[in-house]
């Protein structure tokens, strides 16, 4: 291609093409790097760059997928996709980021509380109680999870778990989730999946069939004493259940206790019958 058939086509140069579509040469590079605006043509000797008049359009939905903190990969689905799916696919996105909002927003009003001094306030809330817990044999599921993992996770594996529990005698106590380490947006824990049975034979067998890949175990949990504090299904989402575990770590201070294992979480209701209100979980740690 000559310079001759780039003025017949009436292409336009970099700074034209950025002067039509509202947008800088800089930018223009950029997208044409990141391979979701690419020039119609460029010159091997001079390396510059020409657009048709018709890519402004693109160029312009493109810096404004841009300003919705889209990540690049999805914007160039988005722009690739026919218009309807296009709209499925900024739809999807955008319901996924509301939803990250909402919970940035939650845990900004924690962040508050606690930074304003209100962290007493906000355990006050809380009803903190122990209770003896005998030994269990419990068939166990260990995963490294981060927390936006945890509501897909937990009932995932404490399902599977449940099913293999009715190979060993049935279940025979609430399940519960062990935290070894922190799980937070950046923190992978591991946690555990925890399920009593009744029959500790036969939970090993399964266990054993199940094989090592899916990491299932079987143990046996001793006797604990627990403080904790009873919480809705709505607490249970994050940030809200930091304020719970807080609440009893505090108290457990005021008592003059020491921890006795790591902390965790006991459900002991029906998590889909349960609405917002109903209690559903258990926060506690292992004291002495």
């Amino acid at each position: 291609m000559t310079e001759d058939d780039v003025v017949d086509k009436e292409l336009l140069t970099i700074g034209a093409f950025a002067s039509r579509a509202r947008l800088s040469a800089k930018a223009l590079r950029l997208y044409d790097r990141l391979g979701l605006l690419t020039p119609a043509y460029v010159d091997e000797v001079s390396g510059y760059r020409y657009y048709r008049a018709e890519q402004a359009e693109h160029a312009r939905l493109v810096a404004l997928l841009r300003q919705l903190d889209m990540p690049l990969a999805r914007i160039a689905d988005v722009v690739e996709a026919p218009g309807s799916d296009a709209a499925a696919l900024l739809a999807a996105y955008w319901d996924g980021a509301e939803a990250r909002f909402a919970s940035q927003r939650a845990l900004a009003d924690y962040l508050r509380g606690r930074l304003s001094g209100r962290s007493s306030e906000m355990y006050g809330k809380f009803v903190v109680e122990t209770a003896e817990v005998p030994e269990r044999v419990v068939l166990t599921e260990t995963r490294h999870v981060l927390a936006p993992e945890l509501p897909v996770w937990i009932p995932g594996s404490l399902g599977r778990l449940e099913e293999g529990a009715k190979q060993a005698g049935g279940v025979t106590g609430p399940s519960f989730v062990v935290y070894y380490a922190e799980v937070s947006m950046e923190s992978d824990g591991p946690a555990e999946a925890c399920v009593p049975v009744a029959d500790e034979a036969a939970a090993r067998a399964w266990a054993e069939q199940q094989g090592r890949a899916t990491g299932v175990k079987v143990r046996v949990e001793p006797p604990r004493r627990l403080a904790y504090v009873r919480i809705a299904k709505a607490q249970v989402a994050h940030p809200q259940i930091l304020a719970a575990f807080e609440a009893v770590e505090a108290w457990i201070a005021e008592q003059g206790l020491s921890h006795d294992g790591p902390c965790r979480e006991v459900y002991f209701a029906d998590w889909d019958a349960a609405g917002p209100e109903d209690a559903v979980c258990d926060v506690a740690f292992p004291v002495r």
